[in-house]
């Protein structure tokens, strides 16, 4: 970015002049809300790439694209709603960037566009999922039952056992990245809450 403060793209969006953010005026404050717009703006195709760069290192049955393709594909076939359908095509992203807690990475990452219950199954989805392999571990496989209270407890025991951990099958026909993103990007579209 040059001194006029091009965004992305290449669309000026101005300068901010502050050097401490309580001494910024309305006007600095409107070029960081056009930045948070192209930054939405780009977000899409950001997320699309994370997906599409998702590898492997050779030690599941199947890369992490295509475990992601064949989650979002059932659950597409299931007749999920399009949320959910997303939910399930970007559930991983955060592997790379969160190995032990890449649910609350995708969590936060889609908090503002998606319903609460949708944020709370994303977090915990890792946990949930331990339940069909912790014996092997040596770990408890009910460890996701403390949650069991919770209102979002039985709607992730269900994306984990329909959508996620059935998604390793290297023989399963899934609908391509490319038919998906019409809907990341609606998704994404929607109004959003600011971060509290």
């Amino acid at each position: 970015m040059g001194e006029s403060g091009d965004g992305p793209g290449g669309a000026p969006v101005g300068k901010m002049r502050f050097r401490r953010m309580d001494e910024g005026t309305d006007a600095d404050f409107q070029v960081l809300a056009r930045v948070h717009q192209q930054n939405l703006a780009l977000l899409p195709d950001r997320l699309l790439k994370m997906l599409s760069d998702l590898g492997s290192d050779g030690a599941y049955p199947v890369d992490r694209l295509a475990h992601s393709l064949q989650a979002a594909t059932r659950a597409r076939r299931d007749g999920a709603g399009d949320e959910m359908i997303v939910c399930a095509l970007l559930h991983d992203i955060g592997e790379t960037l969160g190995p032990l807690n890449h649910g609350e990475v995708v969590a936060a990452i889609l908090r503002p566009f998606i319903s609460e219950a949708n944020h709370w199954m994303l977090a915990h989805h890792g946990l949930f999922q331990t339940y069909f392999y912790a014996r092997h571990l040596g770990l408890d496989p009910n460890a996701r039952d403390r949650f069991r209270d919770s209102p979002y407890y039985d709607q992730t025991c269900h994306f984990v056992a329909t959508y996620d951990e059935v998604s390793f099958d290297p023989d399963y026909a899934s609908d391509s990245l490319e038919s998906f993103e019409p809907l990341v990007r609606a998704l994404l579209a929607k109004s959003w809450r600011p971060p509290t």
